[in-house]
């Protein structure tokens, strides 16, 4: 087990002035435990609403839950639709004898159940898999190639994590979807998930997935939109910028879970991954992740125009522009693609994320950064920093 003791903090820090914080993310990702972790020395109600036994006690949920005192917990709180009309009377109460954390993977309908019942009343935060900076950097490769859904990290070996990722998508497909209300064949979604990791890293088209499946491009980001509510399928907006050139205007598609990325391209070894012609995409995808888990990802963005320039990622903190390169070599360079992203965006500083041991400066406003010191290169972006 695994303590992300920055996560608690957040989790302490939310519930200090809000009366509903809602742990978000994929199934499996370890909600239950952070939740678990949180509570164990706190005065703490808890119910998991996957157990028929607590779902029956919440037949008169306002009977049950208003006595209540401390901090209460439901877990797979999309189950019980009706609890959320009920949570926003039970947070107006003053003063204020209960605060709830709620548990859930998102579907559409709770989320928009969520923000008109709690709208004010609710603090969010997104749990992802575990990241660089939880398992330490001397795990960097297993956590690129197993992930960083919990179990999947932390199996015994590379072929009980491929096989629990494997039963993650049959869970997903056969399970999931139908109780989102989503009533579409397994085997379809299957193969538009595979077809999705085949564009992972690169600008959405729809048309050419849709040819592919028989399908209108209407339907196509219908499925694209299923899984990104899912947490399964990042959509990285585009920035647009005046620079007088011809932007795109599709997002990228990343599977956010590299080890299902790579169990998804039924990639059965660290070499496969590494003689596959989705080795960068992987690294880009993987390096993405574990920047969003330090800026957070309410305002990334890429940058890409049809010249073909390109920013992989952009990010905004402390009134600073930043911009990201992934690369995966050795010795990263700047490119005429960087030179034009600087110019035009007006980037305060570019880093260049690479799996290379050293951090070093590569002009006045350009930094190679190990991913190995990312985490601590991101408290101080403005600052420059040699190791």
């Amino acid at each position: 087990m695994i303590e992300r003791r920055t996560l608690l903090e957040q989790v302490e820090q939310r519930l200090g002035w809000s009366p509903v914080v809602a742990l978000l993310g994929p199934r499996q990702v370890g909600k239950t435990t952070l939740a678990r972790q949180f509570i164990a020395k706190r005065q703490t109600h808890y119910f998991d609403l996957e157990n028929p036994a607590t779902l029956e006690s919440l037949q008169e949920p306002m009977t049950l839950l208003e006595p209540l005192r401390g901090l209460v917990v439901l877990d797979e709180a999309q189950r019980v639709p009706k609890l959320f009309p009920l949570l926003r009377v039970l947070a107006d109460r003053q003063p204020l004898p209960a605060r709830f954390l709620i548990l859930g993977s998102a579907s559409p309908w709770m989320m928009k159940a969520v923000t008109e019942s709690l709208a004010g009343r609710v603090s969010f935060i997104d749990v992802p898999g575990l990241t660089l900076a939880e398992v330490g950097a001397d795990n960097m490769r297993r956590l690129w190639w197993r992930g960083g859904f919990p179990r999947a990290y932390l199996a015994e070996s590379d072929s009980q994590a491929r096989q629990w990722q494997e039963d993650l998508e049959r869970t997903v497909l056969e399970r999931d979807l139908p109780f989102v209300g989503e009533k579409l064949p397994a085997v379809t979604m299957r193969r538009f998930w595979r077809m999705v990791a085949h564009y992972h890293g690169q600008t959405w088209n729809s048309s050419d997935i849709a040819r592919s499946l028989g399908i209108t491009d209407k339907t196509a980001r219908h499925y694209l939109d299923i899984f990104a509510t899912m947490f399964q399928v990042r959509l990285l907006p585009p920035w647009f910028e005046n620079v007088g050139k011809r932007q795109v205007k599709a997002p990228k598609v990343y599977i956010r879970d590299c080890g299902m990325f790579h169990a998804l391209l039924k990639l059965d070894s660290f070499a496969a991954l590494e003689n596959h012609p989705k080795l960068g995409a992987s690294w880009e995808g993987f390096a993405l992740e574990q920047v969003l888990a330090v800026t957070a990802e309410r305002d990334a963005y890429f940058w890409s125009t049809h010249g073909g320039a390109e920013v992989d990622l952009i990010a905004f903190g402390g009134g600073q522009r930043l911009g990201f390169e992934f690369k995966y070599g050795d010795a990263p360079k700047i490119t005429k693609s960087m030179q034009v992203g600087l110019r035009d965006l007006k980037l305060d500083r570019l880093f260049v994320v690479y799996p290379g041991n050293q951090s070093f400066a590569i002009s006045e406003k350009v930094e190679a950064v190990s991913i190995s010191h990312l985490a601590e290169r991101l408290k101080n972006p403005g600052g420059s920093k040699k190791k």
